[in-house]
């Protein structure tokens, strides 16, 4: 027996078949669900000509979305080890 699950989705008025682990099933359809939301919006806030426009803005704005996660994260990171090495400033002149 397989452990793998087809499944369909639905993007941009057309169908994708998927050959999925079970446990990529939850976050393929609810990636899919946020994907036709934008686009969505996309179709009612811009006169848009072609799907293929709209895929490219979706695609730019996960994208972007990302990048700037990941620059977020890394500023946390940066700021948290520059926390800590005061931390271990402090702790160290008192110690001494």
């Amino acid at each position: 027996m397989s452990d793998k699950l087809k499944i369909k989705l639905s993007i941009a008025d057309r169908v994708y078949p998927l050959t999925i682990a079970p446990s990529q099933e939850e976050g393929l359809r609810k990636a899919a669900k946020k994907i036709e939301e934008v686009i969505k919006q996309f179709e009612q806030s811009y006169a848009v000509r072609d799907k293929q426009d709209v895929l490219a803005m979706c695609a730019l704005q996960f994208a972007a979305k990302t990048e700037q996660h990941s620059i977020n994260n890394d500023k946390e990171v940066i700021d948290a080890r520059q926390k800590l090495s005061d931390l271990v400033a402090v702790l160290d002149d008192h110690l001494k």
